[in-house]
C-alpha cells in the first residue's frame, strides 16, 4: 500500500469517516479485501456514490485515476463477490455486482457531474477500458 493511501486511510479512522485535501466534502469508504493471488487482507481509500433510494447500495468507480488498466482491488473485490466497506465509523460485508450498459453510464455520468475528475479519467482511458462500476450492497 502507498504512503498516500495510508495517510488517507488513518485520517479516515481518525475523523469518522472524513478527510480533507483533495478528497475534502466528498463521500468516501474504506473497502476492505483480500489479495486475489496473496490473500492478503487489504484496504483500499475511495469515493462513492450514494444509491438514490437505497442506503444499503452505493456505487465504486475503478478508475485508477485514468490509468490504461483497472485497479487490482476491482479483480479482488470481483473474484470473490464481496468484501468490507468501512463507511464513516461502521463496518459491514458487502455483495459486489458489476453495473454494466445504460445503467453503468447513468452512475459514471452522476460521479463525474458531482466530481469532474471522473470525466477526466474518462477521457484518458477513451478507447483503452471503459471504467468499472461495481455496486455494493450491505450484505445480511
Amino acid at each position: 500500500m502507498s504512503d498516500w493511501n495510508t495517510q488517507v486511510i488513518d485520517e479516515f479512522r481518525a475523523n469518522e469517516g472524513r478527510v480533507g485535501g483533495p478528497f475534502e466534502g466528498a463521500p468516501m469508504v474504506l473497502i476492505r479485501h483480500r489479495g486475489r493471488r496473496t490473500g492478503r487482507d487489504l484496504v483500499s481509500p475511495m469515493m462513492y456514490l450514494p444509491d438514490e433510494s437505497d442506503e444499503d447500495v452505493i456505487y465504486v468507480f475503478a478508475s485508477k485515476g485514468g490509468a490504461p488498466d483497472n485497479p487490482d482491488w476491482y479483480y479482488n473485490l470481483t473474484t470473490a463477490g464481496g468484501g468490507e466497506v468501512e463507511r464513516g465509523t461502521e463496518t459491514y460485508p458487502v455483495k459486489v455486482d458489476e453495473v454494466t450498459g445504460d445503467e453503468r453510464d447513468r452512475l459514471y455520468d452522476e460521479q463525474a457531474r458531482r466530481y469532474p475528475g471522473f470525466a477526466e479519467y474518462a477521457r484518458k482511458t477513451a478507447g483503452i477500458r471503459t471504467i468499472p462500476v461495481l455496486r455494493l450492497t450491505r450484505a445480511s
